[in-house]
């Protein structure tokens, strides 16, 4: 594949993982990132350390994107034919607190990437957003076709923002967009603010983990190597809208402009008590658990209809539980060096 990839957010966790897949099939990346403390930058230095010593063609800048105009400095520059934009402020209670960094990050750093891929005519635009758009809907499973107006917290808030203005660039200047809702993704080098991260970490220090809902709680777990096919095969593929799109009676998941959102996801929910069980298994030690209400912001289960998804790029995320988790308590145990 010989254009130029441009992938924002690369120290970060999908970041990270997407770029090492592309440099191995010898695609020239451009990465940048603004390497916030949202989580520990020694993790994300780290990264991109690793990156910097894998063979392949990678530069990379410390940029916000945020900022303008290095963000169109780095366009104009490096002339990337897809852009692939995972930089956002994540943390969905952290953003209960924090409402305006999503505003700035999430959206106005996100119209900073679009005009730029509108002032250098991009060839494909990929986006994160998230299944936490689905919000309050308690319909499982999750599908695109499902209206999701009704936000539980201001970053789902954001994350939907991000698709409607998508959207509007696509239409108004026939940019090929796709937006992927990916759903509680897991794996090596993952962020130390996500759950597994957090119970391998106090179950091997002998620490109570936090366990809300009281354990009512269930998720369609994404190992990273899924997500990471998947945006493989995604950002070859950029849509050109439906001709027979009716207007009259507008289909969700379709447009006339040039605009997707797809599902990413395992298509299997899996309940956070069998999911604690996976993590303790593979630790050889059993957890010492406190059960705590519901937290603010967050929703009961989630579970991705991905069939749009399939039919689109011939792939289907099927990573089992045991498997993603051995993966990661081996990377952990490697990288903090734990016994």
């Amino acid at each position: 594949m010989d254009k130029k990839v441009l992938i924002t957010g690369v120290a970060g966790f999908i970041g990270f993982n997407l770029c090492k897949k592309l440099m191995k099939e010898k695609i020239n990346i451009i990465g940048i990132d603004n390497l916030n403390s949202y989580y520990d930058t020694n993790l994300k230095k780290a990264r991109l350390d690793n990156l910097k010593n894998t063979e392949g063609n990678f530069n990379f800048f410390k940029v916000d994107i945020e900022d303008k105009e290095k963000v169109d400095e780095i366009f104009l520059n490096y002339k990337p034919s897809i852009v692939i934009n995972l930089a956002a402020q994540a943390g969905v209670r952290y953003s209960i607190k924090n409402p305006r960094t999503f505003i700035s990050t999430n959206i106005q750093g996100f119209v900073n990437i679009l005009e730029a891929c509108k002032n250098n005519q991009i060839e494909h635009l990929v986006y994160a957003s998230s299944s936490s758009v689905y919000g309050g809907n308690e319909q499982l499973p999750y599908s695109e076709n499902n209206i999701v107006d009704h936000p539980v917290s201001i970053y789902a808030a954001s994350k939907k923002a991000n698709e409607l203005i998508a959207h509007a660039y696509s239409h108004l200047y026939s940019i090929p967009c796709t937006g992927l809702r990916f759903f509680t993704v897991y794996g090596p080098w993952g962020r130390p603010d996500m759950s597994y991260f957090l119970f391998t970490k106090a179950i091997l220090a002998g620490e109570n983990i936090k366990i809300f809902n009281h354990g009512q709680m269930a998720r369609d777990f994404t190992y990273i190597d899924d997500i990471c096919e998947s945006l493989f095969r995604i950002m070859k593929k950029a849509p050109t809208g439906e001709k027979a799109f009716d207007k009259k009676n507008p289909l969700i998941s379709s447009s006339w402009a040039p605009h997707k959102i797809f599902n990413i996801g395992n298509s299997n929910s899996i309940t956070l008590m069998e999911f604690i069980e996976s993590i303790e298994k593979e630790l050889g030690v059993r957890a010492k658990k406190n059960f705590l209400p519901m937290q603010p912001g967050d929703v009961k289960s989630t579970l991705a209809d991905t069939s749009l998804l399939e039919n689109w790029i011939n792939y289907k995320p099927s990573t089992k539980i045991k498997d993603g988790i051995k993966e990661f308590v081996h990377w952990y145990k490697f990288f903090y060096k734990k016994a």
